[in-house]
Formats: C-alpha cells, sequence, structure tokens
C-alpha cells in the first residue's frame, strides 16, 4: 500500500520523531535519512524498527525489515533534507555507560564541554571517527545524540563511535582511574604547543564551548595546550580545533 496523505497517522509519527526532541526521547527512537547513514546504522548493528521508502527516488535493494511505501510528495514532507535518497529509517536508541568503556594503552579520547550546536556536534563526530580516536566523551551536555541534525552532520559516524555523555566530575574520575594523561586547552601562560605533546600514550583532549571555553571545573586537572597560529585571530571553530587535534594524533601514532 502506498502512502499518498500527509495525514496518514505513520506519517504524522515520523513527522514528530523529527520535530520533538521530547517525543522522540520518549518513543526510544530515532530517526536515520539517506542511504549511507541507514548503511551505518545498520554496519554497527542498531535495530531498525522501520523504513519509509520513496521507490521513485530510492534506486537500491530494499533493506529487510517493514516498510511502508511513501509518494514523492509525502517522502518530501517526511524527509529532512528534501529528496535525498529516498529512504528514512527509524532505529532503536543504545545507552551507553562510559564505566563499562575499556579504554587501550594507546587511547586517545575527545572530550567536549557543553557543546549545544548539533551541527558542531556531528562535525567532531566526524572527525573523531575519520582519524580513529576511541571516544568522544560529551562532558555536562546540553545536544542529544540522536538528534537528526547530529547524524546528518556526522554523515552517520555516530554509529561507529564510542560516544558517552557525563557530568564533570564522572568525567574527571574516569579520566584518574584509567592513567590518561590530561590536555586541557585553557589559554594562559602555561600552555604548550599541540605538537610537543605525546600522544603516543593514553591521552584525553578537553574542549570547552566557543563562547567561554572550559569551565573552571578543569583548571589545575590537566596540562594546557594550544594549536599555534600565525594570523591575529586567537581561536578557532570548535569543530576545527578539534579536527586538528584529531590528526595531530593520528600523525604522531603513525609516525
Amino acid at each position: 500500500m502506498l502512502i499518498e496523505s500527509f495525514q496518514n497517522e505513520k506519517v504524522k509519527y515520523v513527522t514528530k520523531l523529527l520535530t520533538d526532541n521530547r517525543f522522540r526521547k520518549k518513543s526510544d527512537v530515532f530517526v536515520v535519512e539517506g542511504q549511507q547513514e541507514n548503511d551505518r546504522a545498520q554496519k554497527y548493528h542498531f535495530e531498525p524498527v522501520e523504513f519509509f521508502i520513496c521507490e521513485t527516488i530510492f534506486q537500491k535493494e530494499l533493506p529487510k525489515g517493514k516498510i511502508h511505501l511513501v509518494s514523492e510528495k509525502v517522502y518530501e514532507k517526511i524527509a529532512y533534507r528534501g529528496t535525498s535518497e529516498g529512504i528514512i529509517g527509524i532505529y532503536k536508541t543504545k545507552e551507553a555507560d562510559l564505566s563499562a568503556f575499556k579504554p587501550k594503552e594507546d587511547s586517545t579520547i575527545i572530550i567536549v564541554e557543553g557543546v549545544e550546536k548539533p551541527g558542531n556536534l556531528g562535525a567532531i563526530l566526524r572527525s573523531c571517527e575519520a582519524f580513529g580516536i576511541d571516544a568522544l566523551i560529551v562532558s555536562d551536555g546540553k545536544t542529544d545524540f540522536y538528534n537528526p541534525n547530529v547524524i546528518r552532520s556526522s554523515v552517520g559516524c555516530l554509529f561507529g563511535m564510542e560516544v558517552f555523555q557525563a557530568e564533570n566530575q564522572e568525567t574527571f574520575e574516569f579520566l584518574q582511574k584509567n592513567n590518561f594523561n590530561i590536555y586541557t586547552t585553557i589559554m594562559d601562560e602555561t600552555a604548550e604547543d599541540l605538537y610537543k605533546r605525546d600522544f603516543k600514550q593514553k591521552s584525553a583532549v578537553l574542549f570547552g564551548t566557543e563562547h567561554s571555553g572550559l569551565s573552571n571545573f578543569w583548571i589545575g586537572k590537566g596540562k594546557n595546550t594550544l594549536i599555534p597560529m600565525a594570523g591575529s585571530i586567537d581561536s578557532l571553530n570548535l569543530s576545527n580545533a578539534v579536527a586538528i587535534t584529531c590528526y595531530e594524533t593520528l600523525k604522531q601514532k603513525k609516525g
């Protein structure tokens, strides 16, 4: 049966999942749009609940599972990115417990405190996955990992990453318990060049918000580190700073 009406209850349901964060969290499911993103969700064993597919757009073999066929007009309404590839999947969320994460002897993790913009978080996830970061911790975070914009801007990299949300104290205790070298990004006279840090050892690099940086909680809890710059500006976009740091950790480990 082809769904052609905007008033169909299933259409209303997926639209609400996309637009109502509270409803999505209460439902314990999330929306994935696009072929690559759905492929990654399934590759990393996220459990699909159902799919909405527009056959006039979708050009590949239908996925296994419950499928609702929709018209192009209905797909354009429920698609976050318009007529993108013709597939939207609904998946069950996963809970991640930081205490269950077992870092390796040379693990590098990125910690971002208080990140608010879903697009920024998605870009950070993409860099972390691309450069082999072992985990991302959002400390005192205000952003939902399963926000559609996080998934879109990470191009599905969320699904293959170890990601955790924790309070500052829990994060700090985890780093201490697992003997991480802690590198904070607080700009002061003690800060040293990023390229002088040894990332072949177990390391955690912490970033604060673009507006105010790391909170006072982290003062004195790590070695201050900075990215050297030649221009007159004294800071970078958060996701760019994380990307440069991630690349440096990979370069050192491969060097």
